[in-house]
């Protein structure tokens, strides 16, 4: 099989218009809107239902960030809903966002889902984060026999949208309420006026702030 393209950060995402448990869905109509879009090897199967639990855990906490939720497999709607269904009823969690039947693999395709090293016809664990713009801005891939922290994904979105709105970076570790690292001076002058300024400098490259409130 042919290894697929990648998205690459930073660059428009790929667009498609794919059957959904939620109807017929593209990118595009979430224009305006952060999407997570992540893969899942197959309906029917333990770690990818701990998963999608966990998802569902969440999905408020991602709404109230402008975040769609979007899952995709090679499965059929028919699978995705029976599986659906399964969950609610022996977990008692609501899936209440769409799920890609991706059954002619054009999303995984586009998306560089599929690794013929680790499987031919199943996705691997794929995360992709689209901006309102529709730009990719990470991307995250696990084995098929690790689940994600679905805490790690939402904390990213965190850390995407504070750099978006304020210009600043995260580190290591960062949670929302922590001191942001200021962008590193590009001139001399600025390198001294940096150390002067009152921020939290450790040498003149190094500055942590507080993220300002209106940011």
């Amino acid at each position: 099989m042919e290894m697929p393209a990648l998205p690459r950060l930073n660059e428009p995402a790929p667009q498609f218009t794919a059957k959904s448990t939620r109807g017929d869905i593209s990118v595009e109509q979430f224009k305006g809107k952060w999407i997570v879009l992540f893969s899942h090897p197959a309906d029917f199967t333990p770690v990818c239902t701990t998963e999608f639990i966990e998802f569902a855990r969440l999905q408020d906490e991602f709404r109230r960030r402008n975040v769609q939720l979007i899952g995709v497999s090679i499965d059929s709607i028919y699978a995705h809903v029976a599986w659906i269904r399964n969950i609610e009823e022996h977990f008692g969690v609501k899936i209440d966002f769409p799920v890609i039947a991706d059954l002619d693999m054009k999303v995984a395709k586009a998306y560089g889902m599929i690794h013929p090293a680790a499987a031919d016809t199943s996705t691997v664990r794929c995360v992709f984060i689209i901006d309102p713009d529709q730009n990719v801005r990470a991307m995250i891939y696990y084995p098929l026999t690790t689940g994600r922290n679905t805490d790690e994904i939402l904390r990213l979105v965190d850390a995407l949208q504070v750099n978006t709105r304020a210009k600043v970076a995260t580190p290591a570790n960062w949670r929302p309420g922590d001191k942001v690292i200021l962008p590193a001076p590009i001139t001399q002058e600025d390198a001294e006026q940096r150390v002067h300024a009152g921020y939290e400098c450790t040498d003149w490259y190094f500055c942590k702030a507080e993220l300002p409130a209106a940011a």
